[in-house]
């Protein structure tokens, strides 16, 4: 449900605008546009959803990077960039629009346990800091157990514990 209404019943231009404005999304992956600098796959979004000018975009995407622990790799590319640096770029870029939910597909599943656990904190306390709903899919128990609420999905339906 999306302001009350199915999601399946949206239109598919519907479903891009919630998707676009209302949503968040880090993945497995970082999926980060290789070509550009971290600062720029951040503010990215800011300017093609809200036809923002790059100073303004820049300022946001500077702060959030800087929240994130990357102030000092602002002008590195994704491939200058370690696992975790990468993780950290695509959750400053998830949440620059500042979305109702942000929706983790296996968020920590390429880190080793360390940067694993930074990049957990940093999801909790972006989610405070933003005042968003935040779902979290994962194979990680330790990850999980620190969640508010774990439901486990067994043959297509979801259990709670």
């Amino acid at each position: 449900m999306v302001n009350g209404r199915r999601f399946d019943t949206l239109s598919e231009a519907e479903r891009g605008y919630v998707r676009n404005e209302h949503l968040g999304f880090v993945y497995q992956f970082h999926h980060l546009l290789p070509e550009f600098t971290a600062l720029e796959n951040v503010a990215m979004p800011l300017m093609l959803r809200d036809n923002m000018k790059f100073k303004e975009a820049k300022q946001q995407a500077e702060y959030l990077l800087e929240r994130v622990g990357l102030s000092h790799r602002l002008t590195h590319k994704p491939g200058e960039l370690s696992g975790g640096e990468r993780q950290r770029v695509a959750l400053a870029r998830a949440v620059v629009g500042k979305p109702k939910l942000m929706m983790a597909d296996e968020p920590t599943g390429n880190l080793d346990r360390k940067t694993a656990a930074k990049i957990f904190e940093l999801l909790t306390e972006l989610q405070r800091e933003f005042n968003m709903a935040m779902l979290i899919v994962t194979h990680d128990e330790q990850l999980a157990h620190a969640a508010d609420r774990i439901l486990h999905m067994q043959d297509g339906l979801w259990i709670e514990p």
